[in-house]
């Protein structure tokens, strides 16, 4: 076992990529001469050369588009969007192609295409540079949409998206990439669509993907405190979306909290919570609560930043406000 940063798990996963599949190259803004915005792919330009590891104008719907006709060629293309927020250029590409010519064409052409890219908030990168919009592309059929929260499953989900032949949304939260985890030595890989119950518990289930995953085990940390002991889920994936693992939680502990760092309104936290109330409504003692950042652009300002992100005090709020633990 080794104990290993965020950033450096997936740069692992990326060097195996291109060292065991010739198919397999990297595109993205800056991430040859200048290391990568967040340091992932430093000194990849000079081990693996300019023919696998590919910088690009600034134009996402221009370098994804490229991606798509070359995984359509037979190709392995991993496309690092900087940030999620800019994917926002390159949204016909990934929705109208990339996803869909799969469909169209009966099985006939497939797009085996990796997109990473950073999502989230914290930073005080401003408005533009700190949304969450994974749970859009989870609600498109056709693509498959990963949120590792730990340097194992950023590894573990890694390898399992190189197997694939679908297009992938892989977000990574710009503020785990320095957090730390145990990964295993020997090879191993993190299958899509199941679920992690990281802490075991009988009075309430916490379900979270990213980020909000550690703080949903902070907010578990403070009700244990009072006595009650939550179940955490980590969802690791939102499409495909494992919610046998949360109804069977919700099942034993009678209470659900969803909790997502995305603004509350439209959230996928309310797919969840639906699904939540339509395969368990019989076994809940109470309304599933959902916890998500509060329906303002981001300010710059870090204090007030931090007001619109869900904490573990909010969470816990929450819970004593709908379910009176």
């Amino acid at each position: 076992m080794a104990d290993m940063i965020f950033r450096e798990a997936i740069a692992q996963g990326l060097r195996e990529a291109i060292e065991e599949d010739d198919n397999v190259l990297l595109m993205g803004e800056d991430i040859g001469a200048y290391d990568g915005a967040y340091a992932v792919t430093r000194g990849f330009l000079e081990k693996y050369g300019p023919r696998r590891v590919r910088d690009t104008p600034i134009s996402e719907s221009g370098f994804v588009g490229a991606a798509v006709g070359a995984a359509l060629a037979g190709l392995k293309p991993i496309v690092e969007i900087m940030t999620i927020n800019f994917s926002l250029l390159a949204m016909d590409q990934i929705i109208n192609h990339a996803a869909k010519l799969p469909y169209m064409s009966n099985g006939q052409f497939k797009v085996p295409m990796i997109i990473r890219t950073v999502t989230g908030g914290g930073a005080q990168l401003a408005a533009t540079h700190s949304q969450s919009f994974e749970g859009w592309y989870a609600s498109v059929p056709g693509l498959k949409v990963a949120v590792p929260s730990t340097p194992y499953d950023a590894l573990g989900l890694l390898r399992t998206a190189r197997k694939d032949v679908n297009p992938i949304i892989f977000a990574e939260h710009a503020l785990l990439y320095g957090s730390r985890g145990d990964v295993p030595t020997e090879y191993y890989d993190v299958p899509f669509g199941k679920a992690n119950v990281t802490r075991f518990g009988q009075d309430i289930t916490l379900v979270a993907y990213g980020r909000m995953a550690h703080i949903a085990t902070q907010a578990a940390d403070l009700l244990a405190e009072r006595g009650k002991e939550a179940e955490v889920i980590d969802l690791r994936t939102l499409r495909p979306l494992d919610m046998d693992t949360v109804v069977e939680s919700v099942r034993k502990t009678s209470r659900a909290v969803v909790v997502e760092e995305t603004w509350k309104t439209g959230g996928f936290a309310g797919e969840i919570a639906s699904s939540i109330q339509e395969q368990a409504f019989d076994y809940l003692d109470g309304p599933v609560v959902r916890v998500g950042g509060a329906d303002v652009p981001t300010p710059y300002n870090g204090t007030l930043e931090a007001a619109t992100i869900p904490n573990a005090e909010r969470v816990l709020q929450s819970i004593e406000k709908q379910l009176g633990l």
